[in-house]
């Protein structure tokens, strides 16, 4: 356990060092409290998740100041973190047929009695939109060895109390687009829709469509000589479903194929450049594809829509590569203990989110880059996972650990300011440029 500790120290000390010495420790010491397991036992309390790890009374109000005051940003730590990884160079990107997939998807922090937060997001086991802290998430999709993990790239935060998750879901998928390279592919679980990824500019997408979509052909069917002639294209319905007491068919698919994965035979359905079912015949609308995928291990098919021109089996695998996106809220809320909150300041709120996402990230990664741990004698095949780092450190390791140097410290150096009429105390050195707030001469 030595050994991981350490090498978790390292990696935070490396992440806060741009922020400003004693602002630095504070922050050091918050994640630390966080990566150790103590908000679990707290139940997302601040200040006894500090004081379970040792810290002193002074320490644990100057870790509090720091995430309400502190000059610090999220995404300077975060961008930190990405340069470890990739100095290790133990982190691959995943390609399939050449593309590189991003994933995207929101997250929330369910805070129903907060005062003066009026956002609300919908929450599957409510079955209601709730009050919460939401936040974007945009994330690439690697591995370590044989291990898939996510490494985030930004997280976007939303820009008042009150923001919708509409709104929130609409400027994480148009930052996602802005972010994106030329071999890289947009991935979004289902509850977007395709007009929303045209809107915001993706250049490539996959994203899972409802069983009940529907589209249309790019060009005009044959004028029958009655009524009045057609500007949509023929509607196309790839999966058949009942309305009312009809049964409304399928429309031939365009291409059928199957493919092997992981032992079993996947049938995919293609319809092939169609566009949106709610436009009119234009040559400038953007095309894409539907596929549908018959898996024997589900029941429900798989229904996808893509703007890239790939086989069914790319379209298939990189759609996959999403789910580990979901694992960056399931750390930080559940292992990390992170989902419930005694903070009230809104800078708090967002900061303490977006904090506890980049510290399960870092845990997520260190839990693959580190020897496995086995959780006790009896366990001679240990595997790799984030709870294996953390859980049974000692409180006091972090303060007799000598890691610490001289560019951390209690308290921050500011610049030296003498007011009109003082003279500088002897021993004190001066500002190297007068400050202009105080123009007259000194006493």
């Amino acid at each position: 356990m030595t050994t991981a500790s350490h090498k978790t120290l390292q990696v935070l000390e490396q992440i806060v060092k741009v922020v400003p010495v004693g602002t630095n420790l504070a922050l050091l010491q918050l994640m630390w409290a966080m990566i150790s397991g103590a908000f679990l036992s707290s139940r997302g309390a601040v200040h006894s998740a500090l004081a379970r790890c040792g810290f002193e009374a002074d320490e644990i109000r100057r870790s509090w100041r720091a995430l309400r005051w502190g000059q610090w940003s999220s995404d300077e730590l975060l961008q930190r973190f990405r340069g470890q990884v990739a100095q290790t160079g133990q982190w691959q990107s995943r390609e399939h047929g050449g593309y590189r997939p991003v994933a995207v998807d929101t997250t929330a922090y369910w805070r129903p009695r907060l005062r003066g937060w009026s956002g609300k997001l919908y929450r599957q086991l409510a079955g209601k939109a709730m009050t919460g802290i939401g936040l974007g998430l945009i994330a690439d999709v690697g591995q370590v060895g044989q291990q898939r993990l996510p490494l985030l790239r930004r997280v976007v935060r939303g820009q008042d109390a009150a923001e919708s998750q509409a709104s929130l879901q609409e400027r994480t998928v148009a930052t996602a687009a802005r972010l994106l390279r030329e071999n890289e592919v947009l991935l979004h679980d289902g509850g977007i829709s395709i007009a929303q990824l045209q809107a915001a500019g993706a250049a490539r997408f996959v994203v899972r469509l409802g069983t009940n979509c529907t589209a249309r052909r790019p060009y005009l069917p044959a004028f029958k000589g009655r009524g009045r002639p057609p500007t949509r294209g023929s509607l196309v319905r790839p999966l058949a479903r009942k309305w009312k007491e009809r049964t409304l068919p399928a429309t031939p698919a365009d291409v059928t194929t199957a493919f092997i994965f992981e032992g079993r035979t996947i049938t995919a359905d293609g319809w092939l450049n169609v566009m949106r079912a709610d436009l009119n015949v234009a040559d400038d609308h953007q095309r894409y594809a539907v596929w549908v995928f018959a898996d024997p291990l589900f029941k429900t098919p798989l229904v996808l829509g893509t703007n890239l021109s790939v086989t069914a089996a790319v379209v298939f695998t990189l759609y996959l590569d999403r789910w580990p996106v979901e694992q960056l809220p399931l750390v930080a809320k559940q292992l990390l203990g992170c989902q419930r909150q005694f903070v009230f300041a809104h800078t708090c709120c967002w900061r303490l989110g977006e904090l506890a996402l980049l510290v399960g990230n870092i845990l997520t990664w260190l839990a693959a880059v580190l020897p496995a741990q086995p959780t006790g004698y009896w366990d001679r095949h240990p595997k790799k996972r984030p709870d294996g780092c953390v859980g049974s450190w000692p409180r006091p390791f972090f303060q007799r650990n000598p890691f610490l140097r001289d560019d951390f410290a209690k308290n921050s150096r500011r610049p030296t300011i003498y007011p009109r009429g003082l003279r500088p105390i002897a021993g004190l050195s001066a500002p190297s440029t007068p400050n202009p707030a105080f123009s007259g001469p000194h006493c």
